[in-house]
């Protein structure tokens, strides 16, 4: 990990970051939800914004203007994107906290996994200025098996993060797409109170790019494979933190 940047594999325990540090796909996929939460869902489903998209239309999102240029998410999709993502996983950086190395196989069935699902998690590139320099994946934390462990509150909306390019990384950019992404959930999720994310807790950098970007140490929680800092970015405090 860069001494000043965010980790390359910056990531929250919701949808499948890989199948050793966090939980895998199919813990995400086959979560067993309460019945509130069932409840809540198809109340969403019967209401919600596009066609009762979970996400609140993540592909309409706008752009955000940014410090270090414009920046927007795009969904991802396997037949333009793979090799890309896929050679940020080797990326050795990378693979020590996503666990996706190996061939391109490994990786798509990652994302497949979130494409096929029920729409709680979208995989994104991260463009900056018009060239894809990161990867995203947003996702319901109220409907994810990080939920188990955090008082969860409806449409509470969790977030992962890599970074690409290695020109990319030790120089602010974590930060600054950290914060960019959170506001963009805020502006375009109006239900959504808050983003989470729950970095390793000794991945003390990671911890700070968080604290950086306007996320507050919530609490400290045991998760299936480590001991993480639940962050948070309140939608009542963005404009202090």
């Amino acid at each position: 990990m860069p001494p000043t940047e965010a980790h390359p594999g910056t990531q929250t325990t919701g949808p499948p970051p890989g199948p050793g540090a966090q939980l895998g796909a199919d813990d995400t996929l086959d979560l067993h939800l309460p019945e509130e939460l069932l409840a809540l869902l198809a109340a969403d489903r019967e209401a919600g914004g596009a066609d009762g998209d979970l996400l609140d239309d993540l592909a309409g999102w706008r752009p955000a203007a940014t410090p270090a240029g414009r920046f927007q998410l795009v969904p991802v999709r396997l037949d333009r994107d793979l090799a890309l993502i896929a050679r940020w996983m080797n990326d050795p950086a990378v693979a020590a906290f996503w666990e996706l190395e190996g061939p391109p196989s490994v990786t798509a069935d990652h994302i497949r996994a979130q494409l096929d699902g029920d729409g709680r998690s979208v995989p994104c590139l991260g463009v900056l200025d018009g060239t894809p320099m990161s990867y995203f994946e947003i996702y319901r934390a109220d409907l994810d098996p990080l939920a188990r462990h955090y008082p969860a509150r409806p449409h509470d909306t969790g977030v992962h993060l890599l970074v690409g390019g290695v020109a990319d990384r030790g120089r602010g950019v974590g930060t600054t797409l950290l914060r960019a992404v959170a506001d963009l959930v805020l502006d375009h999720r109006p239900r959504c109170t808050r983003v989470l994310a729950e970095p390793d807790l000794r991945n003390i950098p990671s911890v700070a790019a968080f604290l950086g970007a306007g996320f507050r140490l919530s609490a400290e929680v045991d998760l299936p494979d480590k001991r993480a800092a639940l962050m948070v970015r309140d939608r009542v405090l963005r404009h202090v933190l």
